[in-house]
């Protein structure tokens, strides 16, 4: 097949969670001996941050990391959707992109019955922002992807779009798995951005605070991070490193003993079932986890086997402690963790369940042409 992904942005993930995945599913697809092309806008927020803070250098430590991932960079005024969707079988289109994109993309659709189009949402936007999502033109796509039930509820409820299919994020198990080290350089290590006051206070109780309380040696690395925060952070005892590029966090795990997971507010009070990309990444590299309280309402994992949950800071605390001075706890948590994401959650079973859905919406003539190539092969 041919297939066109259109994103924020391939090679930056400066406060752009999004491109993990992305780049899984595009390698996943690669593998499988798919024709994949991704665009992504050449002035988009992201990577214009990324290159401003940490230059060329950063896109290409990018290049160098992932040589077989390669975007189209496009400026909307004068780019070609046309020739750009000539012969492609099914184009996905993240809610991170200009409106403009998203119908002229919707127009090519109603344009050409053989290419089918999907829209993907991995943003609460569609609670906390709503007149941005309801901006999108979505009545050329054939369906939308979004990534947990409650988020496909709120979709269906508000007739945006024809058919909402659910489709979790995961982990790319080609760059996130156990890593070896040569000794732990601290206990905690959280990977995550501050911005946006959307859980502020939530990363207080959860991690700088029972992080002050004891003796933990913690670090953070991430991006939009106030100079009052980097003191709050220094006064707790904790280490910040800044931005980490996330092909390199598995090696930052391995040199710590524990991860915690804070999940901001919206997933918290409305979309339930989404915890967001951070967890499967770090199950997927074996280190045990603890995370701030969410509802699995989905089932996606083994609450209190594949990590630990703490309803508040004190529990946070007790449950770091316990996962620090107990080694079997810990493995055990490592362990089972790693098994929950191989057998359920990395890129390959998402490629599956893409696959799934297309063969429930792809052209009559794709059924045709197959059942033509079998015939000459017989």
């Amino acid at each position: 097949m041919r297939i066109a992904l259109f994103y924020h942005s391939l090679v930056s993930d400066w406060n752009h969670g999004n491109a993990h995945f992305l780049r899984g599913i595009a390698s996943e697809l690669q593998a499988r001996g798919h024709v994949v092309r991704i665009f992504e806008p050449v002035d988009g927020w992201s990577r214009m941050n990324l290159v401003r803070e940490h230059g060329q250098e950063a896109v290409d430590r990018f290049h160098r990391a992932f040589p077989k991932l390669r975007s189209v960079s496009y400026e909307m005024v004068s780019f070609d959707f046309e020739r750009a969707l000539a012969g492609v079988d099914l184009a996905i289109v993240h809610e991170w992109n200009d409106p403009r994109v998203v119908s002229a993309i919707g127009e090519r659709r109603r344009a050409n019955a053989n290419i089918r189009v999907l829209f993907h949402d991995t943003h609460h936007r569609a609670l906390s922002a709503e007149q941005e999502i309801a901006r999108f033109e979505l009545a050329n796509y054939d369906g939308v992807l979004a990534y947990g039930e409650s988020l496909k509820e709120r979709y269906v409820r508000n007739g945006w779009g024809k058919q909402v299919h659910v489709w979790h994020e995961a982990a790319d198990t080609r760059t996130f798995y156990p890593r070896e080290s040569e000794g732990k350089v601290g206990d905690v290590v959280w990977i995550g951005n501050w911005g946006d006051e959307e859980r502020t206070e939530e990363l207080r109780e959860f991690f700088v605070r029972p992080v002050k309380e004891t003796s933990i040696r913690a670090r953070v690395h991430g991006v939009r991070y106030p100079k009052e925060a980097v003191r709050e952070l220094a006064d707790a005892g904790i280490a910040y490193g800044g931005w980490l590029p996330n092909f390199e966090v598995p090696s930052a795990f391995a040199r710590f003993k524990a991860t915690v997971h804070v999940p901001r507010r919206p997933y918290i009070q409305e979309l339930s079932g989404i915890p967001t990309i951070r967890p499967f990444e770090a199950l997927a590299c074996g280190i045990p986890l603890v995370s701030a309280p969410w509802r699995d309402t989905e089932g996606l994992f083994r609450v209190d086997r594949d990590f630990l949950m703490a309803r508040d800071g004190h529990e946070m605390r007790g449950c770091l402690q316990a996962v620090l001075q107990d080694r079997s706890l810990a493995n055990e948590l490592a362990r089972s963790g790693l098994e929950t994401i191989t057998t359920r959650h990395t890129c390959a079973h998402r490629a599956d369940e893409l696959f799934r859905i297309y063969d429930r919406i792809k052209p009559a003539s794709m059924d045709q042409s197959a059942e033509l190539a079998m015939r000459v092969r017989q």
